[in-house]
């Protein structure tokens, strides 16, 4: 078996560029296909390789969908063409109703779909059977069983994040703001705003001291305990409870999730910052449209009886022209994968106090927008509009399981758990003669739909699809 294996295209395509994004996209859909404008704005600063480039590019609805190779969602799903039969029962909302979910179906594909009628989704978050889905349209909905159930709005900037953290919701906005949510007590369907990053006492505490302040270009003196541009990513380390923000800004900051207070801020990168995950042994990467991935190390200190924070720089994994996008970790088996703006995913193993770089994964020809693991699995959403689902084996051999796909628009953001679905955890096929993890695949995009998809660890891998 040949270590990262890559799903073979059909390279005989006649690529034009996107007057807008300058993103390629194939000459036979170019009077088919216009360039829609991102209600997302710009941010400050170069956009040669920043996330707000990709942004631009996201909206660019002129990408390839021809994929030849592993086995598509779309032929073997139980929904491969949605039907909506109802509206939405709340009145203002801009969503359809969810298609109709096939019960007691056990295979994998899609077994799902949202639409929406307006905006595009740029952010995702499921705990349990709640999933939470944020939008350009500044407001986040809340689904239960995929039928809507709640939904609030944050009044300004659209919601690039979504970060739980037990009763609390974190949301990570374009006007650089981190709004706190959490549901009334009184009636769980109900949500309302409870703070924001920093909170109020510590930022008009702060605000007085000249020592807090930082020289920006273009911004001139600003408070180093705030974001000043898009708030493009978030990651939250549960067990040290600090939520981790990246931004355009270039800062990396670090929150406690008790009070709301930042407890280090760090110039971390030369551009944009476009994804931030808190890893293993004390680690926490970040990826910036400087193309660079970096290691920072946590310590805790003691001084004065209080407990501070301080994040240092260990490494530099990555250093490259084409810019970062995208960062996924399996914190409990001390994997790291990296997605880029050329298509390709770099992945690196934690082995003892080391991490070394394990390979590459080749499965999308355009830009990699968002990257999730879980268990075995690792996915990777692209402007190409498709999910590769690779899984990782022995000595770091990655396959490709399939190739999701179905979205008509780039896949922006994805969010994983575990599928609870009791009759599907005893199921027993030929093809998969013993138990399995299986797992649910939220998927946002720009074709302004949300997708669920059903996958198992256990699925024909790419080689052996072929073989027969």
């Amino acid at each position: 078996m040949l270590r990262n294996q890559t799903p073979p295209y059909n390279s005989e395509f006649r690529f034009s560029r996107c007057d807008v994004c300058k993103m390629p996209f194939l000459a036979e859909q170019e009077k088919m296909r216009s360039c829609e404008e991102d209600r997302g704005g710009s941010r400050a600063g170069p956009t040669t390789k920043s996330d707000n480039m990709l942004g631009r590019s996201e909206s660019c609805d002129g990408f390839s969908d021809r994929v030849s190779g592993p086995r598509r969602s779309d032929d073997s799903s139980p929904l491969s063409t949605p039907t909506w039969s109802e509206t939405s029962p709340y009145k203002r909302s801009p969503w359809s109703k969810v298609a109709s979910v096939r019960e007691g179906f056990c295979g994998n594909g899609l077994i799902g779909s949202i639409q929406r009628e307006e905006g595009h989704v740029y952010s995702l978050a499921a705990d349990g059977d709640l999933l939470f889905t944020g939008s350009d349209s500044r407001s986040i909905r809340v689904w239960k069983g995929l039928r809507e159930f709640s939904g609030f709005e944050s009044g300004s900037g659209l919601v690039k994040a979504i970060v739980l953290s037990g009763e609390k919701i974190f949301t990570g906005h374009q006007d650089g703001k981190i709004r706190v949510w959490r549901a009334w007590s009184r009636d769980p369907s109900v949500y309302k705003r409870v703070g924001s990053l920093p909170n109020f006492k510590e930022f008009v505490k702060k605000s007085f001291n000249p020592k807090n302040y930082v020289a920006v270009r273009q911004h001139g003196n600003v408070l180093r305990i705030k974001h000043y541009d898009a708030v493009s990513c978030m990651s939250l380390n549960e067990a040290q409870g600090l939520l981790y923000s990246g931004s355009w800004d270039r800062t990396l900051k670090a929150w406690r999730v008790s009070d709301s207070k930042c407890v280090d801020s760090v110039s971390a990168h030369d551009d944009a910052i476009n994804a931030v995950v808190a890893g293993f042994d004390s680690l926490v990467f970040t990826g910036s449209a400087d193309g660079t991935v970096k290691v920072w190390r946590r310590e805790f200190d003691s001084i004065n009886g209080r407990t501070t924070v301080a994040h240092s720089l260990q490494k530099v994994l990555l250093k490259q022209e084409n810019a970062v996008t995208a960062l996924a970790a399996n914190v409990g088996e001390g994997w790291l994968y990296g997605g880029a703006s050329d298509g390709l995913v770099n992945f690196w193993e934690c082995e003892g106090k080391k991490l070394s770089h394990g390979g590459v994964l080749r499965g999308h020809k355009l830009a990699v927008l968002c990257l999730e693991a879980a268990g075995a699995l690792v996915f990777s959403g692209g402007a190409d509009k498709n999910i590769c689902v690779w899984r990782r084996g022995e000595r770091g051999v990655h396959t490709c399981l399939s190739v999701l796909s179905g979205h008509t628009g780039p896949v922006k953001c994805m969010a994983v758990r575990e599928d609870d679905q009791e009759s599907c955890k005893h199921d027993k096929t030929p093809d998969r003669p013993q138990e399995d993890k299986r797992w649910v695949v939220y998927s946002g995009s720009l074709d302004k739909t949300v997708k669920v998809w059903r996958v198992s660890e256990q699925s024909p891998d790419f080689i052996k699809m072929h073989l027969h």
